[in-house]
């Protein structure tokens, strides 16, 4: 695992966490430009030192300002794959692979190659490769080194979205097939929901909320600090079935099921899917007449005032989503927490 307990002062910023984070799967380092997110992994890798704390990985001490201890980048065992891929122009993709390749990672060489679908670059120079296609070379090299860990900045950031598409599905493989702990930094919905099992969630240098991705998306805490645009619930579904006629899938949640427009998965394939706040509508009566097929009935468990707008936390089952109302609904419908009411939901994306 890695243990952090560290003060770093960044110009008026103060970057302040203490957070124990899990040594398997991605955790997103996830907050608006500006929260500290790079800064975080920075010191972390060692290319920065923090004004006060300390970093464990596993037990290894990469830096403990109380006892004077610090261990220099190249003694870290981490991998860093950064925005851009920096690969070495002057050598073959072969070479930048190779380049820092200790003895003992020869034998993962090829293994790594077919992971990321390289084999068909190996002979060709930097500036010859596509974005993602760089990328790909510079995650594979950091691999090779044989990290306990990876840090990964923004590596989709400097792409097209031709090239996001063409790096995702290996970034996905990565996540499946390679047992290392990856910090991903992203402020990216899309790359936080299709990748990340767990969040650390920086706003201003401070630690909002870490864990589980989806109990952090449950929290109350964080709904007055998101956008209106990220205000959602994330939910952990299955396939239930789909339709023999109609092109639609339903997805368990608990006891009930959404329809949604049909998923290239298997019946029983674990999902996650996102409900934007916004386009879930509250009634006190499960409505009839409806075009809207997806009504789930929630109890009530909390409504908070954020700016101008009330947003109301809804147990479905063991979920929780997830609905935004005007003051006028709210009182309207007299909606408290412990009623029972049905919850309408107008869309819904699938994130993976």
């Amino acid at each position: 695992m890695l243990e952090l307990d560290l003060t770093q002062q960044l110009g008026d910023l103060t970057l302040s966490v203490q957070a124990t984070l899990p040594a398997q799967g991605i955790t997103a380092i996830f907050g608006l430009s500006g929260a500290g997110k790079t800064s975080l992994i920075n010191v972390i890798g060692g290319l920065t030192r923090p004004d006060r704390g300390h970093i464990r990985l596993n037990g290894r001490v990469l830096v403990d300002t109380a006892n004077g201890q610090w261990l220099p980048p190249e003694k870290r065992r981490i991998g860093y794959v950064f925005q851009d891929a920096r690969l070495f122009p002057h050598y073959r993709v072969r070479g930048n692979l190779t380049y820092g390749m200790p003895p003992a990672q020869r034998a993962q060489f090829d293994t790594v190659v077919a992971l990321l679908g390289i084999e068909p670059l190996l002979e060709r120079h930097p500036n010859t490769l596509s974005g993602g296609e760089k990328q790909r070379v510079a995650i594979g090299r950091a691999l090779l080194t044989g990290p306990e860990m990876l840090l990964m900045d923004e590596p989709l950031a400097s792409l097209d979205l031709p090239r996001k598409r063409e790096l995702m599905p290996y970034l996905e493989r990565l996540v499946r097939d390679v047992k290392l702990p990856v910090l991903y930094v992203t402020h990216s919905m899309d790359e936080l929901l299709r990748l990340a099992q767990n969040v650390l969630m920086l706003d201003q240098g401070q630690v909002r909320a870490v864990g589980p991705l989806e109990e952090v998306w449950a929290s109350s805490a964080l709904r007055p600090w998101l956008p209106k645009e990220e205000q959602s619930s994330v939910l952990p579904v299955t396939v239930l079935e789909h339709h023999p006629r109609y092109a639609m899938s339903a997805l368990s949640l608990g006891d009930q099921h959404l329809w949604v427009n049909r998923v290239e998965a298997a019946v029983e394939s674990p999902l996650r899917i996102r409900v934007q706040a916004a386009d879930v509508s509250l009634a006190l009566q499960p409505p009839t007449g409806s075009s809207i097929r997806n009504i789930l009935r929630a109890k009530v468990l909390e409504c908070l005032e954020v700016s101008d707008q009330v947003e109301v936390k809804l147990a479905v089952g063991e979920q929780v989503l997830w609905a935004r109302i005007s003051p006028w609904a709210r009182d309207e419908l007299q909606i408290k927490p412990g009623m029972w009411l049905y919850a309408q939901i107008k869309s819904v994306s699938i994130s993976g």
